[in-house]
């Protein structure tokens, strides 16, 4: 269980900031704790500034959504770069899609962390292919915490950590939803299209 850092308050040069990632495959409930660790920070009346790549539209324009319909308003931006003049008077700041962002983000979300801010950051570990995506690693090696969601595997129930990609695209980037991924376990997605469904019965 993630133990959620105090935010102490300090005076804005006294502060000391970090970066909190969260990733994982799709449908594990990425977004779903970036929001919640958010409206804590709202609740304990911090400023907070929420960011997601322009180019992400699957649900709504502006607004970050999880898969369970949770929504928090966000400002879409072209680039990573786009983010610190915005940011520059906040406490808190949530960045979602981040393997979408240019590899300046890493400079980014470590200019905001010494600036005195607590970084909130989520997104997909790997690709469709099973490779680590863009920048994940490297945020993976600068944050101070690490949390790594799991989904289920639509195959055999077992934990997933893989998105396998249904539709017939090699294009790295490609936005999608149940209908261009599922969750897959190790085994189920190297099997690929031979994996062998099973019809779950809920009790």
């Amino acid at each position: 269980m993630f133990i959620e850092p105090t935010r102490r308050r300090e005076p804005p040069h006294l502060r000391v900031g970090w970066i909190e990632l969260i990733c994982g495959s799709m449908f594990s409930g990425k977004t779903e704790e970036l929001i919640r660790r958010l409206n804590r920070a709202r609740i304990a009346k911090l400023n907070v500034g929420i960011f997601k790549p322009s180019l992400d539209t699957r649900y709504h324009d502006q607004n970050i959504v999880s898969h369970n319909s949770s929504v928090i308003t966000s400002i879409p931006v072209p680039d990573a770069a786009s983010i610190l003049p915005l940011a520059h008077a906040c406490d808190v700041v949530g960045i979602d899609e981040a393997q979408f962002f240019d590899s300046a983000v890493v400079d980014v979300c470590n200019q905001l962390a010494n600036d005195g801010k607590r970084v909130i950051i989520a997104g997909l570990d790997m690709d469709f292919s099973g490779k680590p995506f863009g920048c994940m690693p490297q945020l993976m090696a600068v944050a101070e915490f690490v949390t790594k969601v799991h989904a289920i595997c639509v195959v055999c129930g077992d934990i997933a950590h893989y998105s396998y990609r249904l539709v017939p695209s090699q294009e790295r980037v490609l936005l999608g939803e149940t209908d261009s991924y599922e969750a897959r376990c190790r085994r189920c997605f190297h099997l690929g299209p031979d994996a062998p469904h099973r019809e779950w019965v809920q009790e």
